[in-house]
């Protein structure tokens, strides 16, 4: 697959290696998110050295190295270095004497420090002093987070305050499914987002499985022996240390446990036990803490915990629960069971196309021209109406109110006035009284319109996913 977006990670990473006195970049994010791909175009774009550690002893991780510097230094590898301070003090002595400047990219750090502890301290001291006077620029990269983030946030961490460039590689933005599939926005890009989420990998490996959507997760998913059907277990084995005794609380929150005492409640355990392990899923990026639109993370007593990747979204509501049945079966009773759950999860996929792309929205007549819109979120109370959607301009006037709906086939005339109708007949959320004098609109948002039923320009106006990617 073609190298996606990424361009203002690459442009930070560009400029540090053309910084005349180099410089350290740190890179994390999960598995699968394409550290590796955006570290191997910027070094070949700078004439760099790519490396990648393993889980070997720190004997061999050291041999393994020094064999890889040597493809730029030639010479290198012949020696057997007896410690890291060895070895990395002889590469910035040999890096300055060839005038290479880098990038030197170290993937897969937390390898490297799980057998050797004093590793950071070294580095620590190393890019202060050698590796500064060789003007090396210099990337540390990992998938472990936890351990990544411990390395550079903390301010007692080895390398806090040394890197010019923290980056944390999150989803690739859904707009680029169009490049990615060649598909327009509509029905069938939505349904691409609602399976493989903004993970680069798993859009690489569907771009190579023929048919619909039904048959790529068929041959990836579903099936005992496909790529991806453990994958799940393996995200969370791999981090270091390990993450699977969450799992868990995946399977509670996947199965529809979203308060922090439903999820207490299934797993037998009190609600106080579960702020750790909430935690160390938010940072991963495998959740999200929701709170209605107006509150805050720290007033509101109304938090919902969600997956928020969709792809764990869609294994843990299809593949956890039918382990059995899934294996046993035949490849058209795999679609069945999909089927069985593929509108909630197109509708939550929807869902969250329509929030997360929002505030990027330029279009959708005086809708856009209201904008620019703040990141939406939900707003629910009790037994009053929800709103599925609730953003405030950019300028703090006005305040958008969306219904989200989701078809499997394109909205008809009658069926768009009907929603319509409802929507404009909604009450206004009770909202805190800080957005009391805002300028309502209200909108619907649907995927795609038949031939005639295209949007009148009244109110609620109409937003499709034309319009958002």
């Amino acid at each position: 697959m073609i190298f996606l977006n990424r361009t203002e990670e690459m442009e930070r990473l560009d400029r540090l290696a053309s910084r005349e006195g180099g410089g350290l970049a740190v890179v994390y994010g999960r598995r699968r998110i394409g550290k590796t791909r955006l570290l191997l175009e910027w070094s070949k774009r700078h004439g760099g050295l790519y490396t990648v550690a393993d889980q070997s002893s720190a004997e061999v991780q050291r041999r393994y190295f020094a064999q890889a510097v040597a493809e730029r230094l030639p010479g290198f590898g012949d020696v057997e270095y007896p410690d890291w301070r060895t070895l990395l003090t002889r590469l910035a002595r040999d890096a300055e004497a060839a005038s290479w400047r880098g990038p030197l990219i170290i993937d897969e750090l937390p390898y490297l420090v799980t057998v050797s502890p004093e590793l950071p301290s070294i580095l620590q001291r190393w890019i202060d002093h050698e590796a500064e006077r060789a003007r090396l620029a210099v990337a540390l990269a990992g998938s472990s987070q936890r351990m990544m983030q411990g390395l550079v946030l903390p301010g007692n961490a080895p390398l806090f305050g040394r890197a010019r460039e923290i980056l944390d590689l999150g989803p690739i933005d859904p707009a680029f499914l169009t490049q990615a599939f060649s598909v327009n926005p509509g029905r069938e890009l939505i349904e691409l987002y609602t399976a493989w989420g903004g993970v680069p990998r798993y859009w690489e490996l569907a771009t190579e499985v023929q048919g619909g959507i039904f048959a790529q997760i068929e041959n990836l998913v579903l099936a005992p022996l496909s790529p991806l059907h453990s994958e799940p277990d393996r995200v969370l084995l791999e981090e270091i240390p390990s993450a699977l005794e969450l799992r868990p609380l995946l399977d509670a929150i996947g199965a529809g446990a979203h308060r922090v005492s439903e999820i207490g409640g299934r797993l037998g355990r009190p609600a106080t036990s579960m702020s750790r392990p909430l935690d160390r899923l938010l940072g991963m990026g495998l959740i999200r803490r929701e709170v209605p639109f107006g509150e805050t993370e720290k007033e509101s007593r109304r938090s919902l915990y969600k997956i928020d990747d969709p792809f764990f979204r869609l294994w843990f509501r299809v593949v956890a629960p039918h382990r059995g049945p899934l294996a046993s079966g035949t490849r058209q009773t795999r679609k069945a069971w999909l089927a069985r759950f593929w509108e909630d999860l197109a509708a939550q996929g929807w869902e969250d196309l329509c929030r997360l792309r929002i505030a990027k929205l330029t279009s959708a007549g005086e809708l856009g021209a209201r904008g620019p819109w703040k990141p939406a979120s939900r707003w629910w109370k009790g037994n009053e109406p929800e709103w599925d959607l609730v953003s405030e301009s950019l300028d703090g006037r006005s305040l958008l109110l969306g219904e989200v709906k989701w078809s499997s086939k394109p909205f008809s005339a009658k069926a768009l006035a009907r929603a319509r109708g409802d929507l404009a007949a909604r009450p206004r959320p009770a909202l805190p009284a800080r957005f009391d004098h805002h300028d309502v609109v209200r909108a619907l948002f649907v995927p795609e319109l038949e031939a005639g039923a295209e949007p009148d320009g009244r109110e609620p106006w109409i937003v499709m996913a034309s319009d958002l990617l």
